[in-house]
């Protein structure tokens, strides 16, 4: 979605929001539904200028059980603090009634509103099994709350034998070609998972807790504190250090320091294993005379929810840590490239092309851009190479890729990159920049990085220059020359299978271009047409039954034949 505000013909309300913007922060979550209750929580604390606020008697549906003697099940946005339990919330009203519907058939509680009133015989919900009939004594108390907790358990994340008795079941029923009862039995256990996934972002636990979740690399360290406050993950945030101590002093002392300056003390504080439990309380201890007898505990969560929610803390950890790596060394890796290749400026955009061809066929050549060391995909482009005619010459593609690509930079008054690289050696890099000298562009510095031994060419230097293997500037050029003939490869192969693909279709009879071309676009490949019967592929294409039947027999044999090589 963030990807979406920055392409073209935007909203005029949306280039208004995109000068406003000065930085993007991140939250990762584990699923789509996740970042939408994420998303509400935020909105509603922050109250931002360009969001929508959901307001309270609009807010997502959750599921409540009542606080009574025999407790009911059902889905509502009102939220009353007298003892009821609270699940959710969903932002898909559509699943919520789903599991609803799971729960019903399972452990089938009373429908009836208000205090459950005594009766001689039972309802029509107890004789289409909807209901156990707590009002005429078909079941207990003890046994109908036994039943009760079971479902909390389900809404609590606490479904692992559940869900392998209904996996069991579904195998059960697909095995027996029930397949109608196989896949009831897989949406309800979609349901269970969807609702299981829910529990660490919104959770009806006032109770102020946050979870610490840490990565380290060599010294550097990066902590991600979530924060629920109310039940609801409000925000997180996050810390990059350098520690030449070990991990458990860094942890230890990172944790002292946070809590005694932060002007918010949550009750509780989840943290990893870093220590054993007597340490832990001694912790606890001492941040508590700190924080002047403020209620404080440090937990470490063994199963649950809270695990669930300290794991998520973690992944945070880790993708912020890979970014500020990747980021560091990016950076280091450019600045090691400028100064060996005695670049003007900083390498910020890269292109990178290389040529793909089969003895002389299907000739194409890739370009890839890179900005800041990482691939920008955007800019990407294929060439079909035209001028070469069945011959073999990788010094003639690159000149008319090049030619091609830098006509049209100068044309459209496109941004210039500050290097060229390509895949190749002394003869590839001097194809290359005798082309840009000739249309204007002889300022934009060129290198080549040759398979064999890595070596790189530039034209000022009749020797190449040699990196050692685990140089970043290396690194960088190699994954510029790597991206591009992948690149290639890809162009490449789909053109050679789709002109096998019609050479093979036009030795069937009666199968021509404009037959062949229909078949290429109803059809993914020779597999999919297999699996349809002669009907099927006639009524899909408008071909005759026979001509149909000639075409899935002459496939059929080819599989085969394929098959058996």
């Amino acid at each position: 979605r963030i990807n979406s505000y920055f392409i073209a013909n935007r909203s005029p309300k949306t280039t208004f929001l995109l000068r406003n913007i000065s930085n993007i922060e991140t939250i990762i979550t584990k699923t789509e539904q996740e970042a939408l209750l994420l998303e509400n929580n935020l909105i509603k604390k922050w109250k931002p200028k360009y969001n929508i606020d959901l307001k309270d008697g609009k807010t997502y549906p959750v599921i409540r059980i009542t606080n009574e003697a025999y407790p009911r099940i059902f889905r509502t946005r009102r939220i009353v603090f007298d003892g009821s339990s609270y699940y959710g919330p969903f932002p898909s009203a559509n699943q919520i009634d789903t599991y609803l519907k799971l729960i019903d058939r399972m452990f089938p509680l009373r429908k009836c509103k208000g205090r459950l009133k005594m009766r001689q015989h039972p309802c029509l919900n107890y004789y289409i099994g909807r209901c156990l009939s707590p009002c005429t004594g078909k079941i207990d108390k003890s046994d109908y709350n036994k039943m009760v907790d079971k479902i909390k358990s389900l809404l609590e994340g606490r479904a692992s034998e559940l869900m392998k008795s209904i996996r069991k079941q579904m195998l059960e029923a697909s095995k027996a070609l029930n397949f109608e009862e196989a896949a009831t039995l897989r949406n309800n256990l979609n349901s269970i998972k969807f609702i299981m996934d829910q529990q660490h972002i919104v959770d009806f636990n006032t109770l102020s807790r946050d979870y610490i979740g840490y990565s380290s690399n060599e010294h550097l360290f990066t902590f991600v504190i979530l924060q629920m406050r109310d039940g609801k993950l409000i925000g997180r945030e996050i810390f990059n250090s350098e520690s030449y101590a070990d991990r458990e002093e860094t942890i230890l002392h990172f944790i002292f320091q946070y809590y005694t300056q932060t002007q918010t003390i949550p009750s509780i504080v989840y943290v990893p294993k870093i220590m054993n439990d007597e340490h832990i309380y001694l912790l606890s201890e001492q941040l508590r005379n700190l924080l002047a007898g403020k209620k404080f505990t440090l937990k470490v969560p063994k199963r649950g929810k809270h695990l669930q929610t300290l794991k998520m803390a973690i992944e945070n950890a880790d993708e912020y840590l890979n970014s500020h790596l990747s980021k560091y060394n990016r950076t280091e890796g450019l600045e090691i490239l400028r100064n060996t290749l005695n670049l003007p400026s900083l390498p910020h955009r890269i292109e990178g092309f290389d040529i793909a061809h089969l003895s002389g066929q299907y000739t194409v050549a890739s370009m890839v851009s890179f900005k800041n060391g990482m691939p920008d995909k955007a800019q990407y482009r294929h060439f079909k190479i035209k001028s070469l005619k069945g011959k073999i010459d990788d010094f003639e593609a690159i000149r008319e890729v090049i030619a091609r690509r830098y006509t049209r930079l100068i044309n459209d008054r496109l941004i210039k990159p500050d290097l060229i690289l390509v895949d190749g050696g002394k003869g590839q890099v001097n194809a290359a920049k005798e082309i840009l000298n000739s249309i204007g562009l002889k300022d934009i510095p060129i290198a080549g990085l040759a398979k064999k031994n890595e070596e790189i060419f530039i034209p000022e230097k009749s020797e190449p220059i040699i990196l050692s293997k685990d140089s970043k500037a290396l690194k960088i050029l190699q994954y510029v020359r790597d991206e591009s003939h992948r690149f290639a490869n890809t162009l490449h192969r789909s053109l050679r299978r789709k002109t096998l693909s019609h050479s093979e279709l036009t030795s069937i009879h009666g199968i021509g271009e404009k037959r062949s071309k229909i078949l290429l676009e109803k059809f993914k490949s020779f597999s999919d047409i297999i699996n349809f019967s002669p009907e099927e592929i006639a009524k899909i294409t408008g071909f005759s039954i026979s001509l149909s039947s000639t075409v899935h027999a002459h496939l059929l044999k080819w599989h085969n034949r394929k098959k058996a090589e």
